[in-house]
C-alpha cells in the first residue's frame, strides 16, 4: 500500500506483488476533504480512512511519501500534521512502514526523478496494466510509492529500500 498525504487530498494505492515481478493494481483512490472542513476534521478523516482502508485490504507493507520541504512554512506544517494524521493511524497496526522521497518514487517509476506527474502516471499504466487517464494525481502518486517499494522488495541487495520508519 502506497500513501500520498496531503490535507486535503490524500492518495492510497493498493497493490498485488508477485514474485515473478509483476504487479497489479488492486485499488486506488483519494480521502478527499472539502475547503470548509477544520484541520481537525479532516485529520480525523485522515485517519479513519487509513485505518478502513487497511482493515479492508490487509497490507503487508505500507509505504509513505517522505517529509515535504517548502519555503512556505504553515504549508509545511499543514502537510505535517496529515502525514502526522496517517503515520498516528499506521502506528496502530503491526505493518512495516518505509519512506520514501516524491524524487526516488519518480526515479523508480521512470529513471528520473524530474519526471512530471503525466510521465509517472504513463509509466504507472505500464506497470500496473491499468487505465489511469481517470485516475487523480495523487492516487497515481500513491501507486509510485507502493511500486517503488515493490521493486525494493523484489532487490533487497540494490540497497534501495526506503528508510524504515
Amino acid at each position: 500500500m502506497g500513501v500520498d498525504t496531503s490535507l486535503r487530498s490524500t492518495g492510497y494505492g493498493i497493490i498485488d506483488l508477485f514474485e515473478n515481478g509483476s504487479m497489479n493494481a488492486i485499488d486506488c483512490g483519494i480521502v478527499k476533504n472539502k475547503a470548509k472542513l477544520s484541520q481537525l476534521d479532516c485529520l480525523k478523516r485522515l485517519h479513519v480512512a487509513v485505518t478502513q482502508l487497511i482493515e479492508l485490504y490487509k497490507p503487508d507493507h505500507i509505504s509513505i511519501e517522505g517529509t515535504f520541504y517548502s519555503k512556505f512554512a504553515k504549508t509545511a506544517m499543514i502537510l505535517g500534521m496529515a502525514r502526522g494524521s496517517v503515520l498516528s493511524a499506521l502506528a496502530g497496526t503491526d505493518l512495516p512502514v518505509w519512506e520514501y522521497s516524491p524524487k526516488r518514487a519518480k526515479q523508480a517509476i521512470t529513471g528520473s526523478g524530474d519526471a512530471s506527474k503525466e510521465q509517472v502516471a504513463f509509466m504507472i499504466a505500464g506497470i500496473l496494466q491499468a487505465d489511469v487517464s481517470q485516475i487523480n494525481d495523487d492516487a497515481t502518486d500513491a501507486l509510485a510509492l507502493a511500486v517503488c517499494h515493490g521493486q525494493a522488495i523484489l532487490s533487497p541487495t540494490s540497497g534501495k529500500l526506503g528508510t524504515p520508519l
